[in-house]
């Protein structure tokens, strides 16, 4: 009946149905016994990949296992002792774990590694024998401590990777929080210029009939101060797209401290004429290594935060000390301080709440946090502490590092 359904009826119209069904049937077939070799395929594959057998597990086991066996071979025509041979074979039980993934190519070389012995270095030679007396103990003490030390080193490498895989994710979550932190100081520090801004000009425009020429002449130097404001800020985000997010390092070269400090004091004069600063060079000549724009700008912003946070009643202080390893830049003012309770959080690109001055429209919090990430990328540090008189920002760079 089966066949009479597949073949169908012998001529005509419905033999040529029944030859598309046989056609369907075929194909059906060779689908299943495909369906069927995949699966046996992917589970073989899945067992393989379970008990670490692999094309690289097996050529490093293989390879060292082969140059030890060699290496004892001469050594066993040199001299007839095989306790040397042993330790052969020990160490490379200590080489198979490092150059492969997972336990079973270190069990499995133990195990290869005490019949190597028995067969090749202990006589009669070329046969096993496991039955004189005092072998059978001896080679199972041999193959327990040869799995230990391919298990131990096995498991310090996996550990390892462990942590290393940790290091990876907390740097990764704190590049993270910084980057959220970044974003919520840009939309606070933008808002708020661009709100004064606004208003200025749509006040200006409503009521220019009844403004005196004093009036508006203020309200265009707030808009223009405003305006520099956010282009100062757009050019600290421009800096930070200098640093590689990858890596989150810098290009450095040599640049002396001296030039780098006097290009930065120029170009906050340029900007604020009326700050008032007392600058002490280095009185030594000394060349670190670092990238020059980027720690330009993390003078000015530290700075021009001294200058509109601080409200120092003297001169802005911008110094240097070279201290063993680490040349440490300083900028004090003598002004209000920092609140306390922000020491420790004043670099993480938090908008100022509470501020001294509630009609400030310059927000400290992202050039701060710009300035900690720029020196983060060069292996430096950066912080902020309070004095008698005012406020302290310092940083320091190591002197000595890849160009």
């Amino acid at each position: 009946m089966w066949i009479d359904e597949v073949m169908g009826p012998p001529a005509g119209g419905p033999f040529l149905h029944g030859g598309s069904c046989v056609k369907k049937k075929i194909r059906a077939v060779f689908a299943w016994i495909k369906k069927r070799l995949t699966e046996e395929i992917y589970q073989k594959a899945y067992w393989l990949h379970k008990w670490e057998v692999t094309w690289k597990n097996t050529l490093v086991t293989a390879s060292i296992l082969g140059m030890v066996t060699l290496v004892a071979l001469l050594y066993h025509r040199i001299s007839a002792g095989t306790v040397n041979i042993v330790m052969f074979y020990t160490i490379a039980l200590i080489f198979i774990p490092r150059f492969t993934e997972g336990y079973v190519p270190g069990i499995v070389g133990a195990m290869v590694s005490v019949g190597c012995v028995n067969y090749l270095f202990t006589y009669p030679y070329f046969c096993w024998d496991f039955s004189r007396e005092g072998y059978p103990v001896t080679f199972i003490c041999m193959l327990l401590i040869a799995i230990m030390v391919s298990a131990v080193t096995s498991y310090t490498k996996k550990q390892t990777q462990l942590v290393s895989v940790q290091e990876k994710q907390l740097m990764e979550a704190e590049k993270e929080k910084m980057r959220a932190n970044l974003l919520r100081a840009v939309s606070h520090d933008l808002r708020t210029p661009l709100t004064s801004i606004i208003g200025a000009s749509s006040s200006y425009l409503e009521n220019e009939v009844f403004l005196s020429e004093e009036k508006k002449r203020n309200m265009v130097q707030h808009i223009g101060e405003d305006a520099n404001w956010l282009l100062n800020m757009v050019e600290n985000l421009l800096t930070v797209t200098r640093i590689r997010n990858d890596s989150a390092s810098v290009n450095k070269s040599l640049e002396p401290v001296e030039e780098v400090l006097s290009e930065a004091v120029r170009r906050i004069k340029k900007r604020i004429p009326e700050m008032k600063l007392k600058v002490f060079m280095p009185e030594e000549f000394v060349m670190i290594p670092m990238d020059a724009m980027l720690i330009e700008q993390v003078l000015i912003n530290l700075m021009e935060n001294a200058w509109f946070h601080g409200r120092s009643e003297r001169p802005i202080e911008v110094y240097t000390v070279n201290r063993k390893d680490m040349i440490f830049f300083y900028v004090r003012d003598y002004g209000v301080g920092i609140a306390p309770d922000r020491l420790e959080s004043i670099f993480d690109g938090e908008a100022q709440n509470g501020s001294a001055d509630p009609d400030s429209s310059r927000g400290m919090g992202i050039g701060l946090s710009i300035c900690k990430t720029i020196i983060t990328a060069h292996g430096g540090g950066i912080r902020a502490k309070n004095h008698v008189e005012g406020a302290e920002i310092s940083f320091w760079l190591p002197t000595e590092g890849e160009s």
